[in-house]
Order: C-alpha cells, then sequence, then structure tokens
C-alpha cells in the first residue's frame, strides 16, 4: 500500500518527540566545560549534572506506560511536550547548581517518556510493511534532533553571549517543544489503544482513515488478540513473555553499552583531550552530527527490505572495530588526526544499525495486551544503563583513558553473537502475526 497524507502527518507529529529527545540529550555537550568551571565541578560532580537528567529518563520510562494506557498515547505525549518546555526554560533560568539539576530531571521525564509513548503510538498506527520506516521516523527524528542541539550550540558559541552563553544554549529547545505541543492536538488516538478501551467504531475510522487496504479484517484481527470482550489488562511478568522481555531489555542494554550516549554527551570534551578548540570542537560535533543523520536516513531506506538482524549484525562488527581504534589512540597517545575519523566510522555504523532498529524492534516483540508495559521495560533498561554509563564515564576517562572504549568494542562483540544466535527476524509482519511468530498468540 501507499502512505497517505493523513498517516504521514500523525507520524510526523509523533516523532517530534524524538527531535526534543535528541535536542534536550545532546544540547548539554556544548555547556559542560562553563558549567564545570561556573559551579565548580569537579569530574564526579560533572557526572551527576549530565545523568541528573538520566535519572529522570530512567523514571519516564519505567513509569510512562501508565498514563499511556490510561489515557492513551497521544494525550500522555502532550504531557511530554509539557515537561520538555518547562525543563528547557527553567534550565536557561537556573539560579543555582541545584535548580540546574532539577530542570534536567523534569526534562529527562519527557525524553523517557517519549522513547516508551513515540515509537510505540506510530507503531500501532502503521501497516505492517511501512512500520519499520515509519517507527524509524523517530530515530531520525532523534538524530536530527543531535544534529540540530550541536548546530545550535556552534551558531550560539559564536554569538558571544559571554557568560549567558551556557543559558541560550539549554533555553534553544523551548522553541521545538511549543510546536510539538500545538502539533499534538491534531492527530488521531492510536486504534489499538481505542480497541483496548472498547471504543471500536474509533479505531475502525482511525483504520480507515490511515489507509490501511483491509481495515475490518485488520480491526478484528486486533479485537482478537487484545480479547477486548474478556481480557483488559494483563501481567507482563509471567513466563509466556520472557523471550520479548529478553530482546527488549537487551537490546536497551547492547545501545547503552556501545557507548553512543557516552561519547554523544561528552564529545566537546573528547576532543578537547585530543588538542581541539572549543569552537573546532563543536564544529566537529556538527560533522559527528551530520553523519548520525545520513547513515540513519539510509538505514531507514532499507531496514524493511533486508530487516531489523542484518542491520544489527553489520552496525556490531563496525563500532567494535572504530571503537578499538578510539581506543588505541588514548592508550598510545598518538594518531590523534584519526580520532575524527574513527568518531565518524563509529557513528556512521552505530546509526545504520542500533540507532536504527532499537526503537522499531521493542514496539514490535511485544503483544497488544502489553505493548505499554514492554515498551517501557525495554525503554527503562536502556535508561538505567545509559544513567550508569553517562554518570561514571568522565572519572573513568579521566583516570583509564582508553579502556573506556575498549569495553565498549567487547561489548559490541558480544552483541554480533547473541543477535546472530538469538534475536528473530521482525520484518513484514503485522504486530497481532509478530505475537504468534514468538509463540505468545
Amino acid at each position: 500500500m501507499k502512505i497517505n497524507g493523513f498517516l504521514l502527518r500523525s507520524t510526523v507529529v509523533a516523532a517530534l518527540g524524538g527531535l526534543l529527545f535528541g535536542f534536550d540529550t545532546a544540547v548539554i555537550s556544548g555547556a559542560t566545560h562553563a558549567l564545570k568551571e561556573l559551579f565548580q565541578l569537579s569530574d564526579l560532580y560533572l557526572g551527576i549534572t549530565v545523568a541528573s537528567a538520566l535519572a529522570g529518563t530512567v523514571i519516564g520510562a519505567m513509569t510512562a506506560g501508565l498514563p499511556g494506557d490510561k489515557y492513551g498515547r497521544r494525550d500522555s505525549l502532550r504531557i511530554m511536550a509539557v515537561l520538555y518546555l518547562v525543563s528547557s526554560l527553567g534550565c536557561a533560568l537556573a539560579w543555582n547548581w541545584p535548580a540546574l539539576l532539577l530542570f534536567r530531571f523534569i526534562g529527562g521525564l519527557g525524553i523517557g517518556g517519549s522513547s516508551v509513548l513515540g515509537p510505540m503510538y506510530i507503531a500501532e498506527i502503521a501497516p505492517a510493511n511501512w512500520r519499520g520506516r515509519l517507527v524509524g521516523l523517530f530515530q531520525f527524528n532523534i538524530v536530527l534532533g543531535i544534529l540540530l542541539a550541536y548546530f545550535s550550540n556552534y551558531v550560539v558559541g559564536l554569538m558571544q553571549f559571554g557568560d549567558a552563553e551556557w543559558r541560550w544554549k539549554l533555553g534553544v529547545p523551548a522553541i521545538p517543544a511549543f510546536i510539538f505541543l500545538v502539533m499534538l492536538f491534531f492527530i488521531p488516538r492510536s486504534p489499538r489503544w481505542l480497541v483496548k478501551k472498547r471504543r471500536i467504531p474509533e479505531a475502525r475510522q482511525v483504520l480507515l482513515q490511515t489507509g490501511s487496504a483491509n481495515y475490518e479484517a485488520e480491526l478484528q484481527d486486533i479485537i482478537v488478540s487484545i480479547d477486548a470482550e474478556h481480557q483488559t489488562n494483563d501481567a507482563l511478568f509471567v513466563r509466556k513473555y520472557r523471550f520479548p522481555i529478553f530482546l527488549a531489555v537487551s537490546i536497551g542494554l547492547f545501545n547503552q553499552l556501545s557507548g553512543i550516549n557516552a561519547i554523544l554527551y561528552y564529545l566537546n570534551d573528547i576532543f578537547a583531550y585530543a588538542g581541539y578548540s572549543k569552537v573546532s570542537g563543536d564544529l566537529q560535533a556538527v560533522v559527528i552530527g551530520a553523519t548520525n543523520l545520513l547513515f540513519t536516513m539510509l538505514a531507514m531506506s532499507v531496514i524493511d527490505k533486508i530487516g531489523r538482524k542484518t542491520l544489527l549484525l553489520i552496525g556490531s562488527v563496525g563500532t567494535a572495530a572504530c571503537l578499538a581504534g578510539v581506543a588505541g589512540i588514548f592508550i598510545s597517545n598518538q594518531h590523534q588526526g584519526l580520532l575524527v575519523w574513527l568518531l565518524v566510522g563509529y557513528i556512521a555504523f552505530f546509526a545504520f544499525s542500533q540507532g536504527a532498529v532499537i526503537w522499531v524492534f521493542i514496539s514490535e516483540v511485544f503483544p497488544n495486551r502489553v505493548r505499554a508495559k514492554g515498551q517501557s521495560l525495554g525503554s527503562f533498561s536502556h535508561w538505567i544503563m545509559n544513567a550508569a554509563i553517562s554518570a561514571t564515564f568522565p572519572l573513568l576517562a579521566a583516570k583509564s583513558g582508553g579502556y573506556p572504549f575498549v569495553f565498549f568494542s567487547l561489548m559490541m562483540v558480544l552483541q554480533f553473537f547473541v543477535v546472530l544466535f538469538v534475536y528473530p527476524e521482525t520484518k513484514g509482519f503485522t504486530l497481532e502475526e509478530m505475537q504468534k511468530k514468538l509463540g505468545i498468540a
């Protein structure tokens, strides 16, 4: 089937949560040096400053399934938009270090919640043969947000705001947050959530509007899978769901054990260690962000053709090799000129694999009855590992140089074998067919 305008518009709006996710995640990289000097932060307290948002993402991811199930995916995304807006304005106006931590925590709630609700909403309105690409728009917007954050930091850095520069950098995300909030009032509810709430006529109308070729048959499949007449809730932690739980948790953990956010958060500091100036580091970060965007677009164009598993295998090999090279530079203190190219290669392989696949995969492996809870669990595993790594990375890097990159490289080798021997391929199946394939119908 061809994608219609209604479906595309709904997907793009929901995916804007990913743009704010990426923007808020990466914008801190341009302010770490200023914050460290202003608040006299040690490496440990700098890690806490960055991780304060991640504490929010862990809680946001863990709890977002509750309003997602009760109020719907769309209406819960509106709450996330408000959190983004409050956080950006609060960080820009922060009067002391504790205030900055509080508003970063609030932003983290929005990021964590969006990482659950956005992909889940898109997966539930998308037809099977478009699902990978449409859910992939969420990841595309994440990396677009990261690129915009790096570019924004670069532009603000050229405007000579002096001591207020970091405030402008952290306040810019308020603009897309407001746009996101407004646009969420112009998209429909998820048809699968509507069926779960026994609002069958509304679900039928949404399926019809999104261009489903056999909307009545698809509606009946959804009704059967949810069993709306007899089953309004289902526990997640039961034996029949142990395999999808393993898949969601493991891909969330591996995503962060690649070192991706440790590198993105501290990119300017990594370049500083290698001898780059502040403005030069900001510009190199833009190159990294552009590479991330380009290879995410490439992955989105093939994810529904060559599949999720193949992308993960390719990425495992490429990221492991590039990380090993980065480790070698820091351990030997030689060949610093290769650092940018190795990081560009690493980002390219990550974007082409883990980056493009994670939110698609998690949204596909759980049945309708427990998808909100399962999406929360997978996202929670991603963010709890993110918080642990990001909080400790400055301290570990300061003491052990390249060895954190050795660890990340080895984790990607482990990922290769887990994906090769354990992970199923999910492309081309409807969500209801997928749960039958995993034996949890």
